[in-house]
């Protein structure tokens, strides 16, 4: 699935544009993508606590699987939008996948745990923007991207096939009827906000700062590919192969970090990522080649740090029948501030500044540090 997703998402911002798009459009439809993704988040969280999270995950992958149709076939954009809002809807599996993750790491190796998920995502994340490159190079931008999207289509069945092996990791678990899914909305809605007095405070400003930083990213990354090419000049054949510094810094770092999580701390690494995230966005912007490369690369470092250490953290401080409510409302919290940050970043971008939105996600990542560092306090004893 990594692998896959990672192909088209290489070109994936300069094919909407191809498609009739504008800047503005580009983030109305990230807007659209994740209110729709927030939307399923309570009552995903609610299922997967009610009733496990075995079933949610294998049966909705193979739903996704068939939405990236809309976007092999897209004759205008508009297809792209329906196709997104559809698969947003779809992932209402993802407070089960990461609870049932948290589920599965043990306390004491939760660092080297979501390191490694890092480590395989990064491994298996590496060639697709090198085939995307190749495709573009044969095949030009619009038909290369088709054939890609149809490529992703066809791996992701066979995922949701391989998913239907998952142990469940909850012990009582059950398939719930159809009433039992249509209840879940207002009861996951109620719940879910209710949980934050069943967990420590510290994840509670732990979510809030993951919130804040969300917006300032969203408001840039959607256009990281869209700046470098039409306002750096950097060529999109070349692109694939700078984008592989990000994935290069990630594999390198999985272990070393995934180790250091679990014996020293899981605070810091997180306040070194907003650094790095810093200083990345800076080197972007006014960047040349080289400058680009470097700012892809502590991307990639920033990228790997937030993972494990936030991960770690978050699993350490949620008792494990908690965890799929905390999951969703923090997944729908985040959504929304990643679908603000979207239409306001494609808004700046067409009608004020191609570098304001940058400038927003560098303002946003200073109260992220600093709530982290005053108010985020590692807990004596790590939840099982």
């Amino acid at each position: 699935m990594d692998f896959s997703m990672e192909l088209p998402a290489t070109y994936y911002a300069l094919y909407v544009l191809e498609l009739g798009a504008t800047e503005t459009i580009l983030g109305m439809i990230g807007f659209s993508s994740f209110i729709a993704l927030a939307a399923v988040q309570f009552p995903g969280g609610y299922l997967a606590d009610k009733f496990g999270r075995r079933w949610l995950v294998s049966s909705m992958t193979f739903a996704v699987a068939l939405c990236y149709i809309f976007f092999a076939i897209a004759p205008s954009w508009h297809l792209i939008l329906l196709g997104t809002v559809v698969m947003s809807l779809c992932h209402i599996y993802q407070p089960a996948l990461m609870a049932m993750i948290a589920d599965a790491v043990p306390a004491e190796k939760r660092g080297m745990g979501f390191s490694l998920i890092m480590l395989i995502i990064s491994a298996s994340t590496t060639p697709g923007p090198f085939v995307a490159g190749i495709l573009y190079t044969q095949f030009g931008l619009v038909e290369g991207m088709r054939i890609g999207y149809t490529i992703v289509t066809a791996l992701f069945l066979i995922a949701a096939i391989l998913r239907l092996r998952l142990t469940e990791t909850m012990e009582d678990s059950s398939r719930p009827g159809f009433k039992d899914i249509l209840a879940a909305f207002p009861t996951g809605l109620r719940e879910s906000f209710a949980v934050w007095n069943k967990v420590p405070r510290s994840m509670f400003y732990l979510f809030l700062s993951l919130v804040i930083l969300n917006v300032g990213w969203a408001a840039s990354n959607l256009f990281i590919v869209v700046y470098a090419v039409q306002e750096l000049g950097i060529d999109e054949a070349v692109w694939p192969l700078i984008l592989t510094g990000l994935f290069a810094a990630m594999i390198v770092l999985a272990i070393p970090v995934g180790k250091a999580v679990d014996k020293f701390n899981r605070k810091v690494p997180l306040l070194i990522s907003y650094a790095a995230f810093f200083v990345a966005i800076f080197l972007f912007i006014t960047g040349d080649l080289l400058r680009v490369f470097v700012a892809l690369i502590l991307f990639g470092v920033a990228n790997i740090l937030i993972n494990a250490a936030y991960g770690a953290l978050e699993a350490d401080l949620t008792p494990k029948q908690q965890r799929g409510k905390v999951m969703g409302f923090s997944n729908f919290s985040n959504d929304i501030a990643m679908a603000i940050g979207n239409i306001v970043g494609g808004a700046l971008y067409e009608h004020v500044s191609p570098q304001f939105p940058f400038l927003i996600t560098i303002v946003f990542l200073i109260p992220s540090f600093f709530l982290t560092l005053s108010m985020v306090h590692e807990p004596e004893k790590r939840e099982d």
